[in-house]
């Protein structure tokens, strides 16, 4: 089954998880929301964006009762992105959280901040495992994607209540198939501009002051391609604010205000 359900119909709210790759880290999001209303946590299984963009339109299709409040999670906020610019119908309001960022130089700024909070030790075994998953056999990069991540949530967490994502399955063949194929579009002059100027919905983003995703790699492009787009920053808050000791509590607060 590639999709969980919280709570009781109707479906109207569903959560998406980043990565890609990295699926079943929003089911705590899911959990609280689900004392209220029901929501869905769609799972990404295709090895292509077109392939999870199709999926999630007939996740949502065949589960949900649209139009649906799609909230996502890094590459899950992206991936929520092209789908509303290309299923308008289907989508009531996206609210993005912790987004990717949408240029070359943003993402290599994101980058670096991540090793500038790694101990040294870590930056080591940062470099080690980026080296070792080019020569390891398919069946091993799992694991060592799972041991990369394990260190960059070190330098995307400010001061978190527990480090566990709760992801299911750490899935380095999606990642490595899925993530080019966007950055080739994302790179592509005037693409994502194109493509996200048919969103009619409203947009929301809430991101952590200490997200390592640069807020200037998010506002000023959604700003210029979107016609309802607001913004949240939250203190003392990194990537994934529902785990946040400081900030968890106003997470939930804008996020069921704004369903």
């Amino acid at each position: 089954m590639n999709i969980r359900k919280y709570g009781q119909a109707p479906f109207n709210v569903a959560v998406l998880h980043g990565g890609p790759g990295a699926p079943g880290y929003m089911a705590p999001v899911a959990r609280e929301l689900s004392k209220t209303m029901g929501v869905l946590e769609p799972l990404q299984t295709k090895d292509s964006l077109k392939g999870q963009i199709d999926e999630l339109d007939e996740q949502l299709t065949d589960h949900a009762d649209p139009p649906v409040i799609l909230i996502g999670s890094s590459w899950g906020a992206v991936l929520a992105l092209f789908l509303a610019g290309r299923r308008p119908s289907l989508i009531k309001k996206l609210i993005l959280v912790g987004s990717a960022v949408f240029d070359a130089e943003s993402s290599s700024q994101t980058e670096s901040n991540r090793l500038s909070r790694l101990t040294e030790e870590n930056l080591e075994k940062y470099e080690q495992i980026r080296l070792e998953l080019r020569l390891a056999p398919p069946d091993r990069r799992g694991d060592l994607m799972k041991e990369w991540g394990k260190l960059l949530d070190e330098s995307d967490m400010y001061d978190p209540l527990t480090a566990d994502l709760e992801v299911i399955d750490t899935q380095y063949h999606i990642f490595e198939r899925v993530w080019p194929g966007f950055v080739a579009l994302r790179d592509k002059p005037g693409f994502l501009k194109e493509e996200f100027s048919h969103i009619k919905c409203p947009v929301v983003v809430i991101h952590g002051e200490y997200d390592p995703h640069p807020i200037e790699g998010i506002r000023p492009f959604l700003e210029e391609c979107l016609d309802d787009v607001r913004f949240y920053i939250l203190p003392e808050c990194g990537h994934y604010p529902w785990i946040e000791r400081r900030a968890r509590e106003d997470f939930f607060k804008v996020l069921k205000d704004e369903i």
